[in-house]
């Protein structure tokens, strides 16, 4: 328990510079206070206390304003940066190294039965205000840029962004976005189609009359 405290706190000055000391972070930081409480809760979950699992996640939620399912699968080292707002379903799995910024909802469309919510992998960064909903996986070292809404799956090493999100950038490079000028007009192109249309008929008529 000692050991996994340590971690945690270990993964807070890591990645928040305003971090001052472990007796700061252990008492004031609710995103650490909501991931221990899921712990707990999700003890009480896996061994069939369903009840009393979810009492200390609703509890948790009125402590910190992070509402955990017990039975979302959390990976180690996860940073919940202020964490007011921030929703994870019951079939979420968030991986190791991950860091959820407030806001942030791993949820579901209402479409899905089974498996409803988003498995999130290492190294992924979910920037505030985002929106993560269905049943899909985010690659490892992808990032999700704030107020995102993402609907699809997001590959490995991209970033995600916009309403509904679409990938701007993969593996460091650019994506190129679609050529909103050039691109070919579809009415355009049919009427050319017809005119050659006339054309070949044009010329069979004309050598047929040649012949009579």
């Amino acid at each position: 328990m000692f050991k996994r405290l340590k971690e945690d706190i270990q993964t807070v000055r890591d990645r928040d510079p305003a971090a001052r000391s472990a007796l700061e972070i252990i008492l004031l930081y609710p995103g650490l206070k909501a991931i221990r409480m899921h712990r707990r809760a999700a003890f009480f979950h896996r061994h069939g206390f369903r009840l009393i699992a979810r009492w200390i996640s609703q509890r948790a939620v009125r402590k910190t304003g992070i509402e955990i399912h017990p039975a979302a699968v959390l990976g180690k080292r996860l940073f919940i940066d202020h964490g007011s707002g921030v929703v994870i379903g019951e079939t979420a799995e968030v991986g190791d190294d991950v860091t959820i910024y407030q806001g942030v909802t791993l949820g579901g469309t209402g479409k899905e039965t089974g498996k409803r919510h988003p498995t999130v992998g290492n190294h992924v960064m979910i920037g505030a205000g985002a929106k993560v909903l269905g049943p899909f996986k985010v690659g490892e070292h992808a990032r999700i840029a704030a107020g995102a809404v993402v609907l699809n799956e997001v590959p490995p090493n991209s970033t995600a962004v916009g309403v509904p999100a679409r990938v701007v950038r993969k593996n460091g490079a650019r994506v190129s976005p679609l050529d909103q000028i050039h691109i070919s007009d579809p009415v355009s192109q049919e009427l050319c189609r017809l005119q050659q249309k006339i054309d070949q008929l044009e010329a069979k008529l004309e050598k047929y009359n040649e012949n009579l």
